[in-house]
């Protein structure tokens, strides 16, 4: 009888672990569209919204002011009631979109709605990751690596899929009532799947992070600065890859937008391909990774043609593509369960820093030494990431401690 309950019980925490992993592809897929279609709508919103350049930049400020402090609070709420906080955040975030399609008229209406795009956007962001981590942790499977992938990948598909429907004239709300729906599914779907909350217990397994006994920030530090560089080259790349085609290299309109395609889906067959690597081989995969990034941007600084700049950015994107996935993993599989929501918050928003400061970066080295000495500036970047690598990851502590893991046999350390 006790074996057939223990058979039972294995069954099902296995059913378990494979609908949290699929719950965050799910998320990550919902979140991937609605970037895709934000990101090739830009222009039109622009247009609606009947704003400048420079109004508009100074509106997109506002998408990392409401996202900040909401990926900060959102830690707490996953760790106070639990992950299914991500339904909710995920299924919000189509309905936000549509809403900013319809009211962003003005400026006013446009700072308002990215503001609280913004927002919805950095708690589904920290959440869906804290679900990619448990379900890692749980499954000992390399879910986040997989989960960004196919991220990566929807925001490709979904872009092209909104710019053919810009091109046949659709209404600008038509990409984001299909986003929506999608977004909405996702979060029903995530609410079936999702373990209920579970009241922090003594056994809680993972990494205790200094000071001993309670958690601290100080270690996750570390994690978030090489994650904030990792993102800083990689939006710099999506964000001036196709005016540093224009602008360099005099390519036609049509052939811009082949350089950011490039990055995107190259970064999304880069971590599908080496999604499988353990977090043992954390530390060589952000390096090798780095050194890509490096090498893959002083190509497309000295690049004389389109075809060479294409050249550096599949080269970039595989490099930069590997690390924060590899920086996500390694805490996610070692930090306590009841510490999962704010210690994913604070990896996150320090990253999401770098993901916001690096297309600025760009160009204020742009405006000071043109576009090739700002590519040597990311490079500069990257080359930063891959020094300061392993002594940063030796300051945190997390790849000097044992990993602890929950089996149905009991825990098991090494």
């Amino acid at each position: 009888m006790h074996e057939l309950v223990r058979c039972h019980a294995t069954e099902g925490a296995v059913i378990s672990s494979h609908r949290l992993a699929a719950s965050a592809f799910v998320a990550f897929a919902a979140f991937g569209s609605f970037w895709g279609v934000w990101g090739a709508s830009v222009p039109r919103v622009q247009d609606q919204a009947q704003v400048s350049d420079g109004q508009l930049g100074f509106a997109l400020l506002f998408v990392g002011a409401g996202a900040l402090p909401a990926m900060l609070l959102a830690g707490r709420a996953l760790d106070r009631w639990g992950l299914k906080i991500a339904a909710g955040a995920i299924g919000l975030l189509g309905i936000i979109g549509v809403a900013l399609a319809l009211t962003a008229v003005s400026l006013p209406s446009l700072c308002v709605g990215f503001t609280i795009a913004g927002a919805s956007s950095g708690a589904a962001d920290v959440t869906m990751n804290a679900v990619a981590g448990r379900a890692e942790k749980d499954t000992g499977r390399p879910v986040i690596a997989y989960a960004h992938g196919t991220f990566s990948a929807l925001v490709v598909l979904t872009s092209l899929g909104t710019g053919a429907a810009a091109a046949a004239a659709w209404p600008l709300t038509v990409p984001f009532l299909g986003v929506s729906a999608l977004c909405l599914t996702a979060g029903a779907i995530m609410l079936t799947t999702l373990p209920a909350h579970r009241p922090a217990r003594s056994d809680d397994t993972g990494l205790t992070v200094p000071p001993a006994g309670r958690f601290g920030i100080v270690p996750l530090l570390p994690i978030g600065a090489l994650g904030a560089l990792a993102f800083a080259s990689e939006n710099a790349h999506q964000s001036w890859s196709a005016v540093f085609a224009q602008d360099e290299l005099h390519a036609g309109a049509g052939l811009t937008t082949v350089a950011p395609a490039v990055f995107a889906g190259t970064v999304a067959i880069t971590r599908f391909a080496v999604g499988g690597l353990k977090t043992t081989h954390a530390q060589s995969v952000i390096v090798v990774g780095s050194l890509a990034a490096t090498c893959g941007t002083l190509i497309i600084a000295a690049a004389p043609t389109l075809s060479v700049v294409v050249l550096g950015l599949a080269t970039a994107g595989a490099g930069t593509a590997v690390i924060f996935p590899a920086l996500l993993g390694l805490v996610s599989r070692n930090v306590k369960e009841s510490h999962r929501g704010r210690a994913t918050s604070v990896i996150t928003t320090i990253s999401y820093l770098g993901f916001l400061l690096g297309p600025v970066y760009v160009g204020l080295w742009a405006e000071a030494t043109g576009l090739r000495g700002a590519m040597t500036a990311v490079a500069a970047l990257a080359a930063a990431l891959c020094l300061l690598a392993a002594p940063l990851l030796r300051l945190s502590g997390f790849t000097g401690h044992r990993s602890c893991h929950q089996h149905t046999n009991g825990i098991e350390c090494h």
